[in-house]
Parts: C-alpha cells; sequence; structure tokens
C-alpha cells in the first residue's frame, strides 16, 4: 500500500451557469490514482457534514490517495444565497452540481449523497449514467414518507434565535433526541456547529431561511414522492444504501424494496439514529470507507 500523508481541505469557488457563486471543499487532487469520490449534502446541510469522512478516505491507512469533492449547493454553506428563493429548485442544482464538477475536471467518481444529495444521486444516474462509477445514498430511496417531510418542513427555516453553543446543543437534544438516541455528546456539539455560524455573538443559520419555500407545497393531503425509474438508473453500478433505524423518510419497506429491484445493493442500517445519518460516528464511516475502497 503506498505511503502518504495527511490531506489538507482547500476551499474552491466557482460560477454557477447563471453565475452565482458556488463553493466547495477539495481534499487531495486531481492528479490521484483513486477514483475520486463527490459528497452532495441534505436539503439545508452544508458540505463540511462530510468532513470526518473525506478524512478517513482520505487518511493514509484507507491507501491509494484519493481525491474528494464536498458541494455546497446554492444558498447554503460558502455558496452565496440566490436573490431569487424560486432558484432552490432540483433543477438548477442539478445544473450546478455538473458546473462544479466540469470546472473542477471530474468525469467519473463515486457519489455520496444524504438525503436531497442522494435524490441528486439517482437524478445524475438517469441524466448521466457514464458520470458514477459507484454511489452511496443516506437515508433517502426512491419514496419519501409524506411524515418526515411534514417534520422536516416544520422546523426548515425556522429555528429559534439560540444564543449559545449550550442553547443550540440543548435544542437539538430536546427536539430530535427521539429519532437519534444513539449519538455521541461530542457529536450533539459537532452537529450544532455545522447547523450554525457564531458571527459576533450570535448564532446564525448557515443556510438560506427561503429555502422553506421548496417545502410549500407539502401538506397533509400529498401523495408520497416516487422516483422508482432513476433509482433504477444505478442498477448497472455498486450502490450502498443506508437507512437510519429511526427514519421516518425512507421507510424499512422501501429500503426492502430498493434491495429487491437492485442487483449489487448493499444496506446498511444505522443503528440509533433516524433522517438522516449524521455520518459521524466511527462505525458507519468505516462501513462507507470499506465500500469505497472496493469499488474504487
Amino acid at each position: 500500500m503506498p505511503s502518504q500523508t495527511a490531506v489538507e481541505r482547500t476551499s474552491r469557488f466557482t460560477p454557477a451557469p447563471d453565475g452565482l457563486r458556488l463553493h466547495y471543499f477539495e481534499y487531495g487532487s486531481g492528479t490521484d490514482p483513486a477514483t475520486p469520490v463527490v459528497c452532495l449534502p441534505g436539503l439545508t446541510r452544508p458540505a463540511e457534514d462530510f468532513d470526518r469522512l473525506a478524512r478517513a478516505l482520505t487518511a493514509p491507512a484507507a491507501g491509494p490517495r484519493r481525491r474528494i469533492l464536498a458541494l455546497d449547493y446554492r444558498g447554503r454553506g460558502l455558496s452565496a444565497w440566490d436573490p431569487d428563493p424560486t432558484h432552490y429548485s432540483l433543477p438548477i442544482e442539478h445544473a450546478d452540481i455538473l458546473a462544479v464538477l466540469a470546472a473542477a475536471g471530474v468525469t467519473r467518481a463515486i457519489f455520496i449523497g444524504t438525503s436531497r444529495g442522494g435524490i441528486h444521486v439517482m437524478l445524475l444516474a438517469a441524466s448521466q449514467p457514464t458520470l458514477l462509477r459507484a454511489a452511496v445514498i443516506n437515508d433517502i430511496g426512491p419514496v419519501v414518507e409524506r411524515s418526515g417531510l411534514l417534520r422536516i418542513k416544520n422546523y426548515v427555516g425556522h429555528l429559534p434565535p439560540l444564543r449559545s453553543w449550550a442553547e443550540a446543543i440543548a435544542y437539538f437534544r430536546k427536539t430530535a433526541g427521539a429519532h437519534f438516541t444513539d449519538v455521541a455528546e461530542a457529536d450533539w456539539e459537532t452537529y450544532a456547529r455545522l447547523t450554525f455560524s457564531d458571527e459576533s455573538g450570535r448564532l446564525n443559520l448557515r443556510y438560506d431561511p427561503e429555502l422553506a419555500r421548496t417545502l410549500e407545497t407539502v401538506t397533509t393531503d400529498t401523495a408520497a414522492a416516487e422516483l422508482w425509474p432513476q433509482f433504477e438508473a444505478l442498477a448497472s453500478i455498486p450502490l450502498l444504501g443506508l437507512r437510519g433505524e429511526n427514519s421516518d423518510l425512507l421507510s424499512p419497506e422501501t429500503f426492502a424494496e430498493m434491495a429487491r429491484r437492485h442487483p449489487a445493493f448493499e444496506a446498511h442500517v444505522v443503528p440509533g439514529q433516524g433522517h438522516a445519518p449524521l455520518l459521524l460516528d466511527a462505525a458507519t464511516i468505516a462501513v462507507i470507507a470499506e465500500f469505497v475502497r472496493r469499488v474504487g
């Protein structure tokens, strides 16, 4: 196994097709020999959600050097907020992802997508099949449960004002603790710091609150969204599916049907976590790292 030193993380910026400034983190470089990995976060989540995983995938013990890209969608993380909130849509984000990959010179990669990121993985498989070498989809599937969407709708853009990190940690433990029953104490703080930025003594969301508009059409009468054709576009590549044991967005029935329909589906249930598994615990990171090592 080739020796290597720890890989540094670099912030990169590139324009979207409409000129908006997009950000992504890069670990490693385009000359690294192993298949690169592209990480796509959830609806309101920043690219930094993948930092612990990216460092594990690029650690000296992980094998040949591997480039990792973790993307901030528009309106999240370090990417610019869009003055037109209707642009926070899957088609525009899809075009943004392709623009970032083109700027970075990535033509084939292993994709890791959490929640909305997993939807993008399915859409990419349908529209750009040669782009995907393999994929990991984290707590998302072709059927998105309405109950989970309604819960998400209740908090996106509506978190209460929090004055300290202690308050933020307590808030998440109170509101998410029922679904996340097996999270290390230190990881609650990590999650809080990934969700907020501390500016002049105030905690601010690391996403545009106007993202709430993406859920305006979700009601108690909304039928479950189905993406089976897009999921089946993944059939020709290795696929690892993660499901939080307590998830209310990806049902056990849908997860089982995904395994039945995909010829090379590897299923892993993350114990004691809901939607979506945080990708902070060593056990889940090890499962992903082993999959990436085998397929990449």
